[in-house]
């Protein structure tokens, strides 16, 4: 984990000598060019950049952490939370697990910090299982007798709302317009899953018609300075590309629908891929250590389950007997909304710390000719139309969640490359994402996915098992980009892939 050092300058010259000797031990032949400091080595910024590159660098605090010794001390515990499984216990640490729940903890579905990687089944425990059932109708609207992020865990004597033995993932080959063949005769394969449900694996009542996709955990390192955006740079960011005649999601953007905080302001979507959250504060930090564990707060007394499930749970005979209640007492504990807070206040807060407070590790190798004939092809084949470089954050006067107002690290006028213009287009993929709207992924620290997860997978179903298959899976307004990646000889393919590799 990171060390605090207390002069920034110090960990930049650390890095940029570090990155010389590798350069001399790796490329014996190449002539030797001293590195020179550059803005984009700094991914997350002055204040939100980690300087490492080992399997821990997503890992790392923020510089504005590590240079507070009171916000060091609160990020340790908050990643304690995130490492370490909840239980079902009454008391104790991180008890509260249940009745239903997705994992038992948050790092099963983000390994080493990171996103998760492709498998070949369904199984919750299964370490590095990233994967989201998404089940939906004919018109990919959640289908209400599950949660949004259904569950297949449960305490006795509980049931799981689905039965994992009954979930199938089966990987098929694709052949795509071209044959699967690049212009220079480059031959490629293309997979995507196929996933179903058995109905008799359902404990809630399920509609005649209903179908299964996948959806990966996004990676959780520098989601601080994502939150940090203003609002009216994401909204000119929309703006800018809707006049050149991109094809986004627009609903997302208006007013009424933008998404409500605590106190009552509103927000555009940024997070998840399908832009269900506005805020780090609102979103993927305070939703996700509630719904996915089931673990109780004082600002949410109630379970995260449907009226159809309690039901369900509520009329079963043998939940009856082994709890020793009837329906309405089983049916009323499962629904109520005054529920005794199980993470206390402190905790919480501990956990949004360290949210907040996860750096991104620094661009590496910039210097280096392939890695910046690699930035200028990717620049002209016009892939930073949707993976926009960079973004420069606000004030970050974060005024939502009273809890965590005014508690939280700070990242205040900081230029960052995210590559990622935040916005949702259509990829138009074979079994396609929910709705087919997928928010533009950052790329930042993608290029050490190998080394900090075991796994270099990517796209929303993590279907592309490299950079290359993640391009060539690239449609709607990507698919110019994609025609003229396919169209350049392989050493330019390759260069792009290596700048890919070092942002």
């Amino acid at each position: 984990m990171g060390k605090k050092i207390p002069d920034l300058f110090i960990i930049v010259t650390l890095f940029f000598c570090f990155a010389f000797a590798a350069c001399s031990k790796d490329d014996d032949d190449e002539e030797l060019v001293e590195i020179e400091p550059d803005e984009e080595y700094f991914a997350g910024g002055k204040l939100g950049t980690a300087f490492n590159t080992t399997a821990f660098a997503y890992e790392q605090p923020t510089p504005v952490v590590e240079q507070s010794p009171g916000l060091m001390l609160q990020f340790k515990y908050g990643e304690a939370l995130f490492e370490h499984e909840f239980t079902s216990n009454t008391e104790g640490v991180r008890h509260g697990l249940g009745p239903v729940s997705v994992r038992s903890s948050c790092i099963t579905c983000h390994p080493g910090y990171g996103h998760g990687k492709r498998m070949e089944r369904y199984r919750a425990k299964d370490f590095g299982n990233s994967y989201l059932l998404v089940v939906t109708d004919e018109n990919d609207n959640y289908i209400s007798q599950l949660t949004g992020m259904p569950q297949t865990q449960a305490v006795a004597p509980y049931l799981p709302p689905i039965d994992e033995s009954g979930i199938y993932i089966e990987w098929k080959n694709h052949t795509d317009e071209y044959g699967n063949t690049f212009p220079d005769g480059e031959v490629y394969s293309l997979i995507y899953p196929e996933v179903t449900i058995e109905r008799s694996a359902f404990n809630v009542p399920m509609p005649d018609f209903y179908k299964v996709r996948l959806e990966a955990t996004i990676g959780i390192y520098g989601t601080g300075l994502i939150d940090a955006i203003p609002d009216d740079s994401i909204l000119a960011q929309y703006n800018l590309e809707k006049s050149k005649g991109f094809t986004l999601n627009d609903v997302k953007y208006q007013p009424a629908n933008f998404i409500k905080e605590a106190d009552g302001t509103a927000h555009p979507g940024r997070f998840t891929y399908g832009l269900t959250r506005g805020t780090l504060q609102n979103g993927p930090g305070a939703n996700a250590i509630w719904n996915i564990t089931n673990v109780t707060r004082s600002d949410r007394k109630y379970h995260y389950i449907t009226t159809a499930y309690a039901t369900a749970m509520s009329k079963n005979v043998e939940i009856q007997n082994k709890l020793g209640k009837s329906e309405q007492e089983i049916y009323d504990d499962l629904m109520s909304k005054n529920l005794l807070a199980e993470m206390n206040d402190k905790d919480y807060i501990d956990f949004m710390v360290w949210h907040r407070g996860l750096a991104v590790p620094a661009a590496r190798n910039l210097d280096k000719p392939d890695v910046k004939r690699g930035k200028t092809i990717f620049y002209d084949a016009g892939c930073t139309s949707c993976h926009r470089p960079s973004w420069t954050t606000g004030t970050d006067d974060y005024t939502g969640d009273p809890m965590v107002k005014g508690k939280l690290p700070r990242y205040p006028l900081q230029k960052i490359w995210p590559y990622s213009d935040f916005l949702q287009h259509r990829l138009e993929m074979k079994n396609d994402i929910r709705t087919g709207w997928c928010r533009t992924t950052p790329l930042w620290g993608r290029g050490l996915s190998e080394r900090c997860t075991g796994a270099s997978d990517h796209l929303h179903d993590m279907r592309a098992r490299n950079y290359t298959e993640a391009i060539l899976w690239h449609g709607g307004d990507a698919k110019f980009a994609k025609e003229r990646f396919r169209s350049l000889p392989k050493e330019d393919r390759e260069a792009l892939i290596k700048f890919l590799e070092s942002i």
